[in-house]
């Protein structure tokens, strides 16, 4: 990709973030006594869910498998968007799951500078500050960035289907991994939403 079409790619990604991560998603899902014994499962299904769809997606070749990059990175932001909800009810901090926490559990363990001044952990306690959506999309372009840079390898892999298949399906799978023991580790914590008078944590 040329750098004129690297940053048209940034900018395309980053108005489907904004567009995707204002809603957040809700969840059937009610506290468990055993959440981390059930997050462990919601993971997992996720996981291998995210590998189906963007392995299936990466099958057609060339040209008809680039133009499938763009449904692929939303499908599975829907899948770990869920996978999210779902821990953040089993732990019982759905009241706690704001933009900017989803954004940060889907994407901190690729880009963790860009919530340093957003998600602020303090021992046994996290503080998740609101923003505004200027905020909120300056964020987003910088997971744009991040991901665009990642692109090329899934570009490359639309030439090699079957291949390129396999090997794009097991990143979702690990992808969808990473951010489901981010998601974890998050809401077993203390959360505290700035501007809010109470903690609401369970």
């Amino acid at each position: 990709m040329s750098k004129i079409n690297e940053q048209e790619e940034a900018g395309i990604i980053t108005r489907a973030l904004v567009d995707f991560f204002s809603m957040v998603p809700t969840s059937s899902l009610q506290k468990s006594d055993f959440p981390e014994r059930d997050s462990e499962k919601i993971v997992s299904k996720a996981s291998w869910k995210a590998a189906l769809i963007s392995g299936s997606l990466a099958l057609p070749p060339g040209p008809w498998g680039m133009a499938t990059i763009l449904p692929d990175l939303i499908a599975i932001w829907k899948v770990q968007a869920q996978m999210v909800a779902d821990i953040a009810a089993i732990y019982g901090k759905t009241a706690t799951l704001t933009p900017e926490a989803m954004l940060y559990c889907c994407f901190k363990h690729g880009a963790s500078h860009v919530f340093r001044d957003v998600v602020v952990r303090m021992g046994e306690r996290i503080l998740v500050k609101r923003t505004t959506l200027k905020i909120i999309q300056e964020i987003c372009a910088k997971i744009g960035i991040k991901i665009t840079q990642r692109l090329l390898g899934k570009t490359i892999s639309r030439w090699v289907p079957i291949f390129g298949a396999l090997a794009v399906g097991a990143y979702a799978k690990y992808d969808t991994n990473e951010v489901g023991k981010t998601a974890s580790d998050f809401f077993k914590l203390d959360i505290e939403i700035e501007g809010d008078n109470e903690s609401k944590a369970a």
